[in-house]
Formats: C-alpha cells, structure tokens, sequence
C-alpha cells in the first residue's frame, strides 16, 4: 500500500512505500531507500514519531524504534529540540554524476579553473536588485488573468514593450501582435522549422561557421542544413539555397564579422525571388564598441525575414526568455505548433522583463555591461599585443568573443590549455565540415568568467599563446 505522511509542521512532507505488513523493519527500509536515492537529502527534517505513526496508520513505537535503529546506524540525528533529521553521509544521489564522470545526456562537462569558451554573458552582472524591484512592481500590478492559460503569443505588455524597444534600438520594424515569446533560442528555432517543413521545405542554409546545436535542431524537424561560405564580408549570400537560411548579420558567430550592405540586400533579394525566408539570429545586436550596431536585417523587409532575439546575451540564459518578429503569413502556423508543444511560455518573467523594460532599466543595464564587455575585450586585446605578439585579433569590436589567429597548432593549445585548467576552443570546433588544417584559430569568449577570474583566465590564456 502506499501511504503518506502530511504535517509539514513536524517536518517534511514524506512519501514511503509500505508494504501490508508496516512494522519497523519495512519502515526502516523504506526510510533507508529514501535516503540512499537522495529523495530525503541531508539536513531534512522528519516528521516527529506522534505525527508520522498518525499519518501511517500504524503504532507510534514502530516509528520510534525505526527511528532510533537508523540513528544507531548513523543513518539519522536526534537533537534536543531540533527533532529528528537525516544525517550527513558521502552518497551519491541515484542519477547524479560523481566528479570527474558526465551523467549521459545531460550538458555537464568537466569542471576547468577558467572557462573562456564563448556562448555566456558574466552572470554576476545580473542585475538582481533591479529585477526584484521590478518584480514587487509587475506581480501586484498584473490581471489575475496573467496567472492563467493565456495568449500563446506572450504577455501582451512584454510584447509591446518589446516592440517599442526593437524598434527604437534595433531598427526592428515591429507590431506587438506579430511578436512571439519563446523559451528561449532554441525553441524559437524549433517551432520555425516545423512550420517550415509542414510547408515543404527540405533544405535551409546556414553559414558554415556557426554553432552545431542549431544545426542538430534543423535536422531533428526533417531539413537538411545546407553550409554556405563566409569570408570577411560576411555569408555569401549569393550562394544561398533552399527554402529558408539561417543567418547572423550583425555579428557572425564566430568569425565576427559584419554583414556586407550589398550581402544583406542581396540576401532579402534571393528570399524574395525564391520565396523563402531569412531567419536573422541578433544573439548580441546590442553590443557593439567602435560604432553604433548595424541595425537588423529585417527592416529590409519584414515579410520576409524572420528576427530573433534573447534574453541570454543581454541578462541571463537561465530566464528562457527569447522573442521571434514573424511575417504575417507565418505567425498563425507557427502559434498552431506553439499551442501543441508547451501552450505558452511562464508569463511571471514576462511581466517582470516588461516592467524592466518600460521602467528604463533594461536600456540602462545594457549601456552598463556594454562598458563593462567593451573593457574586457579591450583589456584582452592590450595584453595579447603585449605578451602575444604573434596572435592577430580578427573580427569588429563587438559581441563577447573574439576570434584569433595563431601562429601554430590550435588544437594543441586547446589541449595544453585544458591541462592546465584553462577552456578555450578551436575555430574548427564551430565549423560545419571539420578542416583543422584550412585555419590555426582560437574562439575566446570573454563573457563568462566573474570580475575576481578574469584576470587569472587571461594571464593563462597569454601564457599558452606565448609558447
């Protein structure tokens, strides 16, 4: 039978497995399996014996003696007024990997001292107190509808202030109702290439250089991804084929390089001729430090590209927020495939991001860690030039990457690196069809280390490069 314990107030809420006979050797046992699989971790407080006899059906002093059997055991302490708990004890979790092995299937990697690889802001810049402010502000203020099933599209004050912000900061020429909220990048580019096969799409190109993930989601919805060169101005875009390309026109990921004016207008020009559509990825549109950023691709015309953007690059990836602009004729089908996979995106972030938005912080935020990934790269570039002098720093000033290009063998400075507790990339490492031998470049990101690392990561960084 399965029984439950239910006063919270004499400890934690218990679920245990009982067989018919529930005496103290199946109570112990059930208790034991508890623990072993890290359902009660350590430091949990049990309900008192008076409470868990109740909630069990059974007599007080079968608790009681299972309890102080696994006290003896060391499996529990008993205090004086701080009840029963479960003790410390060096168990691995049932599924949880111990150090030194991934658990399968999950993004776990080995832990490094440094981590320069590109793909993450510095998460210590997240503005807390400001979007708890927000929070107290939003959550009173919101409808009791927000807290429901509702618009799969998003908040709609999240989409009009999102509208307002794209277009005043991005050159987005965005309506709210044509806006869509996602979790995350990911998702957006899931759901646009559903709708893309259903529509008899096969193939969708993308740059040859870019991130493999978005290449493997391509594929899991039935498209072939299609590589097309990229040289210093950016994709060729007279190469492109199929029924739709995937793109980064204001900072290529990860040769960090512009889109040509010609190259975007001859991107549009193809989309239109061949009826297809561009999908503009602006991961970090925002942050560009020699010159105001290029503006996006879409106001060239919006009924046919695509613009995606997030929150990831800009506050934080762990608020799976992201937002695609559609064309007119894409955004019913692309809600018809929303509302059969996760309905809608959870509408308590939406309205704090609105409120962060509307209340200035979020342009305030943006121009503050602009500064703060602008002194980074500076910084890395000085020291590079200084103790490195055989690297060349390519790409614009933007983004928070940068590529180099090294005078030996990249892949072998990946690996010393990483002996030292240092992890960096390959370019080839983002390339769609592996050359190792066509490029000797190295992608650093220098977001992802806090303030106190940073310094530590680049002396690292300069000493592998040096030999």
């Amino acid at each position: 039978m399965e029984e439950r314990g239910a006063n919270s107030a004499a400890g934690a809420d218990l679920h245990l497995e009982l067989s018919g006979t529930a005496g103290r050797a199946e109570l112990v046992r059930a208790l034991h399996d508890s623990i072993r699989s890290g359902r009660l971790p350590a430091g949990t407080r049990l309900p008192s014996s008076r409470s868990l006899a109740k909630d069990l059906g059974i007599a007080r002093n079968t608790v009681a003696d299972a309890y102080g059997q696994l006290v003896a055991e060391g499996w529990l302490t008993a205090r004086q007024g701080s009840g029963t708990l479960v003790a410390e004890r060096v168990l691995p979790a049932a599924g949880v990997a111990t150090p030194g092995r991934e658990a399968p299937g999950t993004f776990d990697r080995p832990s490094y001292r440094y981590d320069l690889t590109p793909g993450s802001p510095d998460l210590s810049t997240f503005p807390r107190n400001e979007w708890l402010a927000a929070a107290r502000k939003a959550l009173p203020a919101a409808p009791n509808d927000a807290f429901g099933y509702g618009d799969p599209r998003g908040r709609i004050e999240l989409r009009e202030n999102l509208a307002d912000y794209l277009a005043r900061a991005r050159g987005v020429r965005a309506d709210p109702d044509r806006i869509l909220i996602c979790s995350g990048y990911v998702q957006a580019l899931n759901l646009l290439t559903d709708v893309l096969r259903q529509q008899g799409a096969t193939t969708m190109s993308v740059e040859e250089f870019g991130y493999s993930l978005h290449w493997d989601v391509i594929r899991s919805r039935g498209l072939q991804p299609t590589p097309v060169p990229v040289d210093e101005y950016g994709v060729r875009s007279d190469l492109l084929q199929g029924q739709a390309a995937l793109l980064t026109p204001a900072h290529q990921m990860p040769l960090g390089v512009p889109l040509a004016p010609d190259r975007r207008t001859r991107a549009v020009e193809w989309a239109r001729d061949s009826d297809a559509i561009l999908i503009e990825d602006d991961y970090d549109g925002e942050f560009r430090y020699d010159r105001q950023s290029v503006g996006a691709l879409q106001a060239l015309d919006p009924e046919r590209v695509v613009y995606t953007g997030t929150a990831s690059k800009s506050l934080a990836p762990g608020l799976r927020l992201a937002w695609m602009v559609l064309p007119e004729h894409l955004m019913e089908p692309v809600l018809a495939v929303k509302r059969t996979t996760d309905l809608l995106t959870a509408t308590l972030d939406q309205l704090v991001l609105a409120e962060y938005i509307a209340s200035g912080h979020y342009d305030r935020h943006v121009r503050r860690t602009r500064q703060h990934y602008r002194r980074r790269r500076d910084h890395l570039v000085e020291l590079l030039a200084a103790r490195a002098p055989g690297v060349t720093v390519a790409g614009i000033s933007a983004g928070l990457h940068v590529l180099l290009d090294v005078p030996g063998d990249a892949a072998d400075m990946v690996a010393r690196a990483r002996r030292q507790g240092l992890l960096i990339a390959t370019l080839d490492h983002y390339r769609f069809t592996p050359n190792p031998a066509e490029r000797q470049a190295l992608v650093v990101g220098y977001g992802t280390p806090p303030d106190h690392s940073y310094n530590g990561a680049l002396d690292l960084l300069c000493q592998i490069l040096a030999v």
